[in-house]
């Protein structure tokens, strides 16, 4: 103790990027600041690792406090610790990314912290480094959703392949060949054909699909190729 009480004592923060998927696009949940620095601007839902936390429980914990979910898709990203990263005191910050499913989960999200969903072409100014934490959560997503079955973890108990199009042209902002798309989601066998229809999109309609859960499961992860040559689409 006596060596380290020569050391200066800094603060460590968790700070969640959260992903969510409406059926049609990609979206960033934001928070309104409610105290200072930089109160009322847009930010990162975030807090403080108490001492009795690891990181893990602490992020698990300030996920819950503002979306209401647990047992949701969570994963560290990156630490960032620049001396002058918060303008407050030392702060380090544990990043972490989450996935959810907006439809199902959006009356859970508490109006305490004035949150709010943005498109990931309209996101707001972020304060400190957040904006650098959501770069690189997008850059760590889209190389994983690349080879494994991540992104299901976005979408309703039951989907159109249309949509989960979607999903994938949105995380890498660009235009993916149809029928290629399919033939490569279908071959995973990861997906079960229902018998009904979304009838919203057009008069024809699409089938719905659900995850065959066993499947998914035992091949989470599995290398299976989703996106072949990730690091040449932008």
């Amino acid at each position: 103790m006596k060596h380290y009480s020569k050391q200066k004592r800094m603060l460590v923060a968790i700070d969640s990027i959260i992903f969510g998927f409406d059926g049609h696009e990609l979206k960033l949940l934001c928070i309104q600041r409610g105290f200072e620095p930089e109160k009322g601007k847009w930010s990162l839902m975030g807090g403080f690792v108490q001492p009795d936390e690891d990181f893990e429980a602490a992020g698990a914990r300030i996920l819950k406090q503002l979306t209401g979910l647990k047992n949701v898709y969570i994963e560290q990203l990156y630490a960032f610790g620049e001396p002058n990263r918060d303008p407050e005191d030392r702060t380090v910050s544990i990043a972490y990314f989450a996935l959810i499913d907006i439809g199902k989960y959006e009356k859970q999200i508490s109006d305490d912290f004035h949150a709010e969903w943005f498109s990931l072409k309209k996101i707001p100014r972020l304060i400190f480094d957040h904006s650098r934490m959501v770069k690189m959560a997008q850059e760590k997503l889209r190389y994983k959703a690349a080879f494994h079955p991540i992104l299901f973890e976005l979408m309703p108990d039951k989907f159109t392949l249309p949509q989960l199009y979607n999903l994938y042209t949105g995380v890498y902002d660009t235009v993916l060949d149809k029928r290629n798309f399919t033939r490569k989601i279908l071959s995973t066998k990861l997906l079960v054909k229902q018998k009904e229809k979304e009838k919203e999109g057009s008069k024809k309609g699409a089938f719905y699909y659900k995850l065959d859960k066993r499947r998914y499961d035992s091949q989470f992860h599995s290398f299976l190729n989703f996106i072949p040559n990730p690091g040449n689409l932008k």
